[in-house]
């Protein structure tokens, strides 16, 4: 078995272990009216985006999402949120070494004797959810369960519907297809942004991904009989519809987006696999971007 297989099979358990660290030490967590910003690259910048919906839904205050390599320097913060599984992604030290004297910074990692952590005022150190895969799924769903502990969800109901569906059999007809459009709204847009990356990174699959509103301005005119459309969180009125008349497989589980990612992981691993692609090592890619001085 893969170790990215292994790994996203245990997503219930750390969700439950990031919420028991949370209620311990909530402080490394911003407080209610901070103006926070959210970043991180790759997988960790999508769970950036989910982050800054959350959190702002839940009236904690204004919070903001970038990549690492596009935070706006000129802007002030109460408080920078790093993500980043490795502790020494490039764009992320650069950040955090520059932001000014007297702002507080939490990184959100895997140990705390790599550089990220040693840079931060605060860390969370989910070294429980910590990966041998280059491909990315419970650290990052980890800390967005550390995350939405923190704002006080409850992460039992949705652990419980992640384990269902891990021990549930995929559809086939998942994987007979050739093109994959994952949709989603509010804090789910993250969720199908990161799900979507995951199929490309792993299986190397035509993937797309969007704002659910946004994809009849243009997208669906991509979708047919060979697509699979995944749709995480609320449907929006009349677009199941739509999306049927193109042919496409519709996904659209009444269950949390969270819960919900673990299948497009699963499927991700399956489409690798029955294309002969190591899952846990895709080509080009390595645990963690360090670039060369001059590059950074």
């Amino acid at each position: 078995m893969s170790h990215i297989a292994t790994e996203l099979a245990s997503q219930p358990t750390t969700w439950r272990r990031a919420a028991e660290l949370i209620a311990r030490s909530p402080a490394a967590l911003p407080r209610p009216g901070e103006r926070v910003a959210v970043v991180g690259c790759g997988t960790s910048y999508f769970m950036a985006r989910s982050f800054a919906v959350l959190r702002e839904s839940a009236g904690q205050g204004e919070t903001d999402a970038f990549a690492a390599s596009e935070f706006p320097g000129h802007r002030d913060y109460d408080r920078v949120i790093a993500i980043t599984r490795s502790g020494t992604t490039t764009e992320i030290l650069d950040l955090l070494g520059r932001r000014p004297a007297g702002t507080r910074s939490t990184v959100i990692t895997t140990s705390a004797d790599q550089p990220a952590a040693q840079l931060a005022t605060d860390c969370v150190i989910l070294d429980f959810a910590d990966e041998q895969s280059v491909v990315q799924t419970r650290f990052a769903t980890t800390a967005l369960a550390a995350w939405r502990a923190g704002l006080g969800e409850n992460l039992t109901p949705v652990s419980v519907e992640a384990q269902i569906l891990l021990d549930a059999p995929l559809n086939p007809a998942l994987a007979g297809r050739e093109q994959f459009t994952f949709l989603g709204t509010g804090w789910t847009v993250g969720v199908a942004h990161e799900a979507a990356l995951k199929l490309r990174e792993a299986a190397q699959a035509w993937t797309e991904s969007y704002p659910a509103m946004e994809f009849r301005h243009g997208p669906i005119s991509v979708v047919d009989h060979r697509s699979v459309v995944w749709i995480f969180g609320p449907t929006v009125p009349g677009l199941r519809a739509d999306l049927e008349a193109t042919g496409a497989l519709v996904v659209d589980n009444d269950v949390d987006a969270m819960a919900d990612l673990t299948t497009a992981q699963r499927l991700a691993v399956a489409l690798a696999e029955r294309r002969g692609l190591d899952p846990d090592r895709p080509r080009l890619l390595s645990r963690a971007v360090v670039l060369p001085a001059a590059s950074a």
